[in-house]
């Protein structure tokens, strides 16, 4: 996987997981919420019902008290209760019925096939026995109870809501009820409307997902894109600069070689020459061609010296056998001697550990800041320091010179070329630098993480 598939999938990953969190939060929450409303909306029926119920057994009773509290119990005034209580209806399934408290049914206006039979044993699907609860409950004083019976309308056994009173001079219990079937209807309804609610809630939260997922991608994928363009030209810009480096560098390299080794040697090349032409002559010629051939030993030496000056310029033998920090003192004693100015070197800490090319960024830093004090800065002292603290080798060069503007430098098109080389450098090993400038003097600071290179 490429680096910039890494970086959207590293956004993404986060942001899907925190909204199918949040998905699954608001999911039991919802949850929660509609089993709370639908248990409201359940005892908020039950109460209503209960209250109807209740209400028409009252009236019920009320229509059969006067024989009740006549104290009567012949068979006129229990068969008068019972044609009174049978013609009483509020619906076509809502009825009353009477049993006595041994479970014989005594009245049954819907059901008149039941009338006169024992149904004590009497049990619904789940085997419940209906008429011994409903029986239990009016000895208890009376009261709502929940069974099943068969609607007269349609012989299917549904819920059904009672209410049953006991009438105990009579040995009677009377009772009503209402089938729940419009109850659990208007429950179900609700179910729907909350299940599809939630439904509805967990697209919007899927399509949010979706939508932030494609935004985030798309803004990845454009930053990636912004970057690499970026990132292109700073490399047709570094890359155009390390041939003009190197340009450069050659260039330097062939005037040396012109201009010094070159003209020693065809001077060697014409001494020796008129050397053997005066050894064939007399004495004083033999003589003056000894002297020829000693000043032109002397200049083998100049030029021995020449060239190993070019091979240190190129790449000191002495950072690679002795390390970093005998490379950077011995550049500061060829700076002294050069310069005329003192160049004070010092170290501290362990300054070995550093890979090749970390080493060669260090001292070419050096180097580049050693020629633009000479340069640039008019100073009359030079420190350089080499500390390592921690994991951090840092390079500090500080001079007293009349200092710059390091912004001004750095945006003018023909100036700032090595201080850019200095950034580009420390950019390539993952370092950093610094640079502060002012009239009293200018510090350039290098510092490179030793854990962060590969040796």
């Amino acid at each position: 996987m490429k680096l910039r598939q890494k970086v959207i999938v590293l956004a993404i990953t986060p942001l899907i997981i925190a909204l199918c969190a949040i998905a699954l939060f608001v999911r039991h929450e919802a949850i929660t919420l509609a089993q709370l409303q639908r248990a409201t909306i359940q005892q908020a029926y039950f109460a209503s019902k209960e209250t109807e119920l209740k209400h028409y057994v009252t009236l019920a009773s009320r229509s059969v008290a006067h024989l009740y509290d006549s104290g009567r119990t012949d068979a006129a005034a229990l068969d008068e209760a019972k044609r009174i209580l049978g013609s009483l209806s509020y619906g076509d399934d809502a009825y009353f019925f009477i049993y006595d408290m041994n479970g014989n049914s005594l009245m049954h206006p819907r059901q008149p096939e039941l009338v006169g039979r024992n149904l004590w044993e009497m049990r619904d699907a789940a085997g419940v026995p209906t008429i011994q609860r409903l029986i239990a409950r009016a000895n208890a004083g009376g009261g709502l109870e929940r069974y099943t019976w068969a609607r007269p309308s349609t012989g299917k056994e549904e819920p059904k809501l009672g209410y049953v009173i006991p009438l105990n001079k009579w040995g009677w219990m009377i009772g009503t009820g209402i089938y729940l079937d419009d109850v659990d209807a208007a429950l179900a309804k609700v179910d729907a409307q909350q299940s599809e609610h939630i439904r509805g809630t967990m697209r919007w939260i899927a399509a949010l997902a979706i939508i932030s997922a494609v935004v985030v991608a798309v803004g990845g994928l454009a930053l990636n894109i912004s970057e690499l363009r970026v990132a292109d030209a700073k490399l047709r810009v570094l890359a155009q600069r390390v041939v003009e480096s190197q340009e450069e560098e050659r260039a330097r390299l062939s005037r040396d070689l012109h201009d010094g080794i070159s003209q020693w040697l065809v001077s060697i090349k014409l001494q020796i020459e008129a050397g053997i032409i005066r050894l064939a002559g007399n004495a004083e010629q033999q003589h003056a061609a000894r002297a020829s051939f000693e000043r032109t030993a002397a200049q083998l030496n100049d030029v021995l010296g020449e060239v190993r000056r070019i091979s240190h310029d190129l790449r000191p033998a002495i950072l690679d056998d002795l390390g970093l920090a005998a490379a950077l003192d011995h550049l500061a004693h060829e700076f002294t001697g050069h310069l005329a100015i003192p160049v004070h070197f010092s170290s501290k800490g362990d300054t070995d550990g550093l890979p090749h090319v970390a080493n060669t960024v260090l001292f070419r830093i050096a180097q580049e800041a050693l020629t633009n004090i000479e340069r640039h800065a008019g100073a009359r002292r030079i420190d350089m320091k080499l500390v390592r603290k921690c994991k951090i080798m840092t390079l500090t060069v500080q001079d007293d010179g009349h200092g710059f503007d390091p912004e001004r430098v750095a945006l003018h098109p023909n100036r700032g070329i090595g201080l850019r080389n200095m950034m580009e450098r420390m950019d390539a090993i993952g370092g950093r630098l610094d640079i502060a400038s002012s009239s009293t003097g200018t510090t350039v600071k290098a510092s490179v993480a030793i854990d962060g290179l590969e040796s």
